[in-house]
């Protein structure tokens, strides 16, 4: 490229890029505003503001107050500065006028607020959050509480100690109550303190100690660090923010702010923030990239020198719009950083690159959004039943019972003429254990493989044999393909009958055997280091090519949480499950129409592969 034309497309892009605003006036301010002028001098005043208003401005600062939540920031708030350790005022940069425009939109439009925040570094977006919950607190609302929960104590208490200074260095003659502006004990809780003049409370906890925050009477909640939350049997994510959202009324001014670094994939945050990106969320989704953070510029003296010196993936920078004095200053900071892995996991440049990076993912969270599109509701829900619990008569009499609370989701029904799969993972019976999943798949050679159909549950392993047959029958007598270990281990191989029984009643079982061996043939696929692994790569490059069609979002979050161990080995995160994904391995490894032969007197067909 012509350096004269990128000097020339870099000074029209740095023309384009937001300047500083000015609370005292508003301009720039976020918000629909309007020029107006008082006493000499032009205001870029909030519409919300009564036009009558405007001259009792100057002698009525709390007017402005209500209205304008930069200037009150401006003359109210002080906060430290991040190098010099000096109270400042609090002037909101490029990044915090970004999450304050979604914030204000929807207040303006009295609706309740909602917002998840995936941060990069350093530039306050916990910070605003906070000044913004205090902002309704101090000014807006009276008795309205609110709570603070960090993933563990100290942050939450850091947070509040913020909101401490916020109240400590409040003007004194523009606070409104008769009392000075300070937390008072609150009926000797360590955990929660009262506004002063404002019957507020703040209430702090974190994810590790969860039940001190269940059931408090609050308006508004800062979420904070939430991908680094404790996620095991004990304390989830999911629960706890259900717990505590579901006491916050849907009214305005009430608030919940969800925000983190992002900290690999799969894992409640991630999941949460797909879901707003996907608008199926009540969260408005944010993210920064380190590009709109001021500070992350460096001034570029030799352009060309500069050019020539970045690989692909800088230039790739510049098509996106970035300026050279961006560019610059990414450039220069990756040679800090032990990998570009390091890099884009600090400095992400997009939400992707925050996720991807910050973990040992199996399946690429773009790939994984991929199929995800896919993904809807299914047809029906309910079960298939026969005359029978176990034993033949399971198999007869099949039919379809509609049951909102039953296992089985239809995404389609079975087909004449198509060649279907039925994949058996087998989990336990409790429900604090893993799934057992059967993944019903059309196979049919010359059809793009698709899920069709999939029951999840925890029930006995008889139970589950023969429920699997009834569905795998009800699909035109898909290839049954349950996987063994379970069953061949259980009480030192005890289980491994309800194969055998089952083998004598359906004609289309998978068996193994080993190549070159006089082996006899058994029932099921058996799981061990050659089989995961190569059953795993065969599903990472399907879902790396859509080479299927994934129809259920339980799968793509079991993929989102899937990470390969430093030994090489495969697992799901702590607190997550992979039995779908398993289910769906197995489904797209073997062959629908593999070699069949005769069986013994006692059976009728059975497909035979090896591995």
């Amino acid at each position: 490229m012509d350096i004269t034309q990128i000097i020339e497309e870099n000074n029209r892009r740095k023309s384009l890029l937001p300047t500083p605003a000015d609370p005292e006036t508003g301009r720039g301010c976020v918000g629909p505003r309007t020029a107006v002028s008082i006493g000499g001098k032009t205001l870029w005043l909030p519409d919300s503001i009564p036009a009558g208003n405007y001259t009792r401005l100057d002698s009525e600062p709390s007017l402005r107050f209500m209205h304008d939540f930069e200037y009150w920031a401006w003359r109210c708030v002080r906060i430290r500065h991040k190098l010099t350790g000096a109270l400042v005022p609090f002037v909101l940069n490029a990044p915090q006028r970004k999450v304050l425009e979604v914030l204000e939109a929807d207040r303006l439009a009295d609706k309740p607020l909602r917002i998840i925040l995936l941060k990069a570094r350093q530039w306050g977006g916990s910070t605003l959050i906070q000044v913004y919950m205090a902002w309704i607190q101090c000014v807006l609302r009276t008795r309205w509480n609110s709570l603070i929960c960090a993933h563990v104590k100290n942050t939450a208490t850091a947070i509040r100690a913020m909101y401490s200074t916020l109240l400590a260095n409040y003007p004194r003659e523009l606070w409104e109550p008769d009392t000075k502006p300070a937390f008072k004990a609150y009926e000797g809780s360590r955990d929660t303190r009262i506004i002063d003049g404002r019957d507020c409370t703040v209430t702090i906890g974190s994810s590790w100690s969860q039940e001190s925050s269940r059931g408090l009477d609050c308006a508004m909640a800062h979420l904070s660090e939430v991908a680094f939350w404790a996620d095991c049997r004990e304390f989830s994510p999911e629960s706890f923010i259900r717990a505590v959202c579901s006491g916050i009324p849907l009214l305005p001014h009430t608030l919940v702010a969800l925000e983190s670094t992002a900290n690999g994939v799969g894992k409640y945050f991630y999941r949460e923030w797909i879901r707003a990106k996907q608008g199926k969320s009540d969260k408005k989704a944010v993210f920064v990239p380190w590009y709109e953070i001021e500070i992350y510029r460096t001034e570029v003296a030799d352009p060309q020198e500069l050019w020539d010196s970045l690989d692909s993936y800088e230039k790739g920078l510049w098509l996106q719009g970035l300026t050279l004095e961006m560019i610059a200053w990414y450039h220069n900071k990756r040679r800090e950083m032990a990998s570009d892995d390091a890099m884009k996991a600090e400095f992400p440049t997009t939400d992707t690159e925050a996720f991807v990076h910050t973990g040992c993912s199996v399946f690429a969270p773009e790939f994984v959004g991929r199929l995800r599109s896919d993904c809807s509701a299914p047809v029906a829900v309910g079960e298939i039943v026969g005359n029978s619990l176990v034993g033949s008569d399971a198999l007869k009499g099949l039919r379809f019972v509609p049951d909102s609370l039953g296992g089985l989701e239809i995404w389609e029904n079975p087909l004449p003429g198509r060649e279907y799969v039925a994949a058996v993972d087998v989990g336990g019976r409790t429900d604090d254990a893993d799934w057992s999943v059967v993944a019903v798949l059309d196979r049919t050679p010359g059809r793009t493989p698709a899920v069709v159909a999939q029951w999840r549950g925890h029930i006995d392993h008889d139970l589950l044999a023969w429920k699997a047959a009834a569905i795998a029958k009800h699909y035109y007598e898909a290839l049954l393909v349950i996987e063994s270990n379970t069953l061949e281990s259980a009480t030192e191989g005890a289980s491994a009958y309800i194969l055998d029984n089952l083998a004598e009643i359906y004609p289309r079982l998978y068996f193994r055997s080993r190549p070159g061996t006089a082996d006899t043939p058994k029932v099921g696929f058996h799981t061990n280091r050659t089989t995961k692994s190569l059953i795993i790569s065969g599903l990472i490059g399907a879902v790396r090519e859509h080479s299927y069609i994934e129809r259920s979002s339980l799968a793509c979050d079991e993929m989102a949480a899937y990470r390969q161990l430093p030994n090489g080995s495969y697992a799901a995160r702590e607190g997550c499950h992979d039995d779908i994904l398993m289910a769906r391995a197995i489904a797209l490894h073997v062959d629908p129409c593999g070699t069949s032969r005769p069986a013994s007197s006692s059976r009728t067909l059975l497909t035979i592969h090896f591995w």
